[in-house]
């Protein structure tokens, strides 16, 4: 191998040993992205493993399919339109990735192009240019290609321009369809993005994208895809953690993310991923990631002064205490616009947010002080009570419907009823309170999606809940 290859390998799969991977975790991931028969636009995944990537691209297509196409039959498309919709999925995800002015594709050493363009061997070799008919498609027997074998087989395109990428990517379509085209395009990706850049935002450098023991990726990975941005953290912003700058989101994400771990208090997701600009949400569970997703744009509304008050004042509460020390109200005032004389006006706010003297200032009394229209006259019950009230009247704000369509996706075979790759229909109910008499079930989804609705229920078309695994 050569020495970028040996990097990619690094960062992917840690510092394997001479045989590479296990051969059995590399099976899992040597797949292609391919379409499911019985879903048209749902892909499908063989083993676990490879959702870090599939499910990432499948929330994107959904999105690109759900709404920037006309057409209302969304889930019956012919396979010119699969093409289509999947090719600019991977343009979309790579150019978000980009952080130069020119894309990366890996492709085989050898293999079908539609014109001339620069190749570059992976393993750092001298750049090539081969036409059409110098090129033979690469055709290995499963045996054939290992973990070793695979790395030795791989070239790299450089495209200039956000109009020949999108012109590679469709050229590719049947490489990102056959084996390896997971693998292939996860590639694409890091060399787009840069491996120096990738090793700069994640927090812990010796961690590999891939678990090298179990095949799962990691939140890195899935944040790489998701947001461009190779940040191990999922909360909005950085933190400062022990004189340590913790990397997080930094932007509304166009599809979001929620996790169960959220639900067992390992991890709080914040707004840019929680609230992302499309109803589309990856579900995390201790294993896989499937997909939710709904068709109301109310759902995702633009962020309202308070909850953009409610973002900034977390962001200086990492610990999630619902207060913070009084010495940097001056800081949130400041990030919220809401100061022009710092020293009169921060003095009387503190006095007056902090009547007893006890150092701390509450996020439920801080909003009702600067957005009364938004949280209501008064500020009654328990803090919990304040913050639901505060989010029911938001859901009223925004139009939220208390009922709508929802819908899960789950890429593997066995997860599905009968073992097949489909989407689980149902309604979504969300509740102001909690009602015993419309509790519907306790399921890991509900509990997943609780952790952005409190009160949701859900009521499946299918005898059965669908699968968070």
């Amino acid at each position: 191998m050569g020495e970028l290859n040996k990097e990619v390998v690094d960062l992917v799969w840690e510092r394997p040993g001479s045989n590479g991977v296990s051969a059995s975790l590399f099976r899992r991931w040597t797949q292609g992205l391919v379409f499911s028969e019985t879903e048209h636009t749902a892909l499908e995944q063989f083993e676990g493993g490879p959702c870090a990537v599939i499910a990432p691209v499948q929330a994107f297509l959904l999105k690109n399919i759900l709404f920037n196409r006309e057409s209302s039959n969304w889930r019956h498309i012919t396979e010119e339109e699969q093409k289509a919709a999947l090719c600019s999925t991977l343009a979309e995800i790579l150019e978000q990735a980009c952080s130069t002015s020119s894309y990366c594709l890996v492709t085989w050493a050898k293999g079908p192009c539609p014109h001339t363009t620069t190749h570059t061997p992976l393993t750092g070799g001298p750049e090539t240019s081969q036409t059409p008919q110098d090129q033979q498609p690469t055709a290995l027997a499963d045996e054939d290609l290992g973990f070793v074998r695979f790395h030795s087989i791989l070239q790299k395109r450089i495209v200039k321009s956000l109009s020949e990428l999108r012109e590679e990517v469709v050229s590719l379509y049947e490489t990102w369809k056959g084996r390896c085209g997971v693998l292939l395009f996860l590639y694409s990706v890091i060399l787009t993005k840069g491996i120096v850049n990738i090793r700069n935002e994640i927090e812990d450098t010796t961690e590999p994208l891939v678990d090298p023991v179990y095949g799962h990726g990691s939140q890195s990975l899935v944040n790489l895809l998701v947001t461009g941005h190779a940040v191990s953290n999922v909360w909005d912003g950085d933190r400062e953690c022990s004189g340590m700058k913790l990397h997080g989101i930094h932007n509304q994400a166009s599809v979001g993310f929620l996790t169960l771990m959220e639900s067992l208090r390992y991890c709080k997701v914040g707004a840019f991923l929680k609230s992302p600009k499309f109803p589309i949400w990856i579900l995390g569970s201790e294993t896989h990631l499937s997909v939710f997703f709904a068709k109301e744009m109310c759902l995702v509304a633009p962020e309202s002064p308070s909850e953009q008050a409610r973002r900034v004042f977390q962001t200086f509460d990492p610990e999630d205490n619902g207060f913070i020390p009084d010495s940097l109200l001056e800081e949130v005032m400041k990030a919220l616009d809401l100061v022009s004389e710092p020293e009169y006006y921060v003095s009387l706010m503190k006095s007056k947010l902090d009547p007893e003297g006890l150092g701390i200032v509450l996020l439920a009394p801080f909003l009702l002080e600067f957005f009364p229209d938004q949280t209501g006259s008064q500020w009654q019950g328990t803090m919990a009570e304040e913050w639901e009230s505060e989010r029911q009247r938001e859901r009223k704000d925004t139009g939220i419907p208390d009922s709508f369509s929802v819908y899960h996706y789950n890429g593997l075979k066995q997860s599905n009823h009968n073992e097949r790759v489909e989407y689980v229909q149902g309604t979504a109910l969300v509740l102001g309170f909690e009602d015993p008499m419309v509790r519907t079930d306790d399921t890991p989804v509900k509990r997943c999606l609780q952790t952005k609705w409190p009160y949701i229920e859900l009521l499946w078309n299918t005898e059965r809940s669908p699968s968070l695994n």
